[in-house]
């Protein structure tokens, strides 16, 4: 399959990270071994090597030159951390701190960050990438996504067994230093690997915009 960002919700960036792998590893190299999922703020030399014309090109070709990493998490699914991840849309935000401001919520923290839910329309102006540091086949727990969903708006948690039966679904095979990128609003999912090994992955979310006074984005 010919992927495209707007009509598919994905596409694979073979060898894109590849000029980088070793240095996020090395920034990510203090971080707690075999967690099923980190998130990053604050990781020294991370910021520079997501923004600008690094790895953070890839989104501003899409988002434009304001585009910017808002959040990033590292997942690293390994025989010790071998879960599963049900169907679903990733529809919060990470902020610097919480407060009341109309459109936004539910509330919640993660990781001791304040997360809330935005208006639908801020997470469909925003891209993912994932970035693969191992390789990913079949075995090895791919995530999978429901090819068009992007398109469908924000989907009722009722709804979306049903919406993923009607979409074509497709497993994200990597290699290490390719680059998944991903309409952040697509549905997704993740089974528990059959072979488990180390399958990191950095994903990181991209905005253009800025959010309402007195929020910010939290960042990374």
């Amino acid at each position: 399959m010919n992927l495209t960002l707007e009509s598919h919700g994905a596409v694979r960036l073979p060898g894109a990270a590849a000029p980088f792998v070793s240095q996020l590893e090395a920034a990510l190299a203090a971080l707690p071994p075999d967690q099923a999922g980190v998130r990053l703020c604050g990781v020294l030399g991370l910021a520079s090597l997501l923004s600008g014309e690094a790895l953070g090109s890839y989104a501003a070709r899409i988002l434009g030159q304001t585009s910017k990493p808002v959040r990033a998490i590292l997942f690293d699914k390994s025989a010790a951390t071998n879960w599963t991840l049900a169907w679903h849309q990733d529809r919060t935000i990470a902020v610097r701190q919480r407060f009341d401001v109309a459109g936004f919520g539910p509330w919640s923290i993660k990781s001791g960050m304040p997360h809330v839910e935005p208006p639908f329309d801020i997470i469909e102006r925003m891209v993912t990438i994932r970035i693969h540091l191992d390789p990913v086949d079949a075995d090895n727990a791919p995530l999978a996504i429901a090819v068009g969903s992007h398109q469908l708006g924000r989907i009722p948690e009722s709804a979306i067994n049903t919406t993923v039966a009607q979409c074509e679904t497709m497993l994200c095979l990597a290699e290490r230093g390719d680059i998944w990128l991903y309409a952040t609003p697509i549905l997704h999912a993740s089974g528990a690997a059959v072979k488990p090994q180390h399958r990191r992955v950095l994903q990181v979310d991209f905005s253009s915009d800025t959010l309402p006074e007195p929020l910010n984005w939290l960042g990374i």
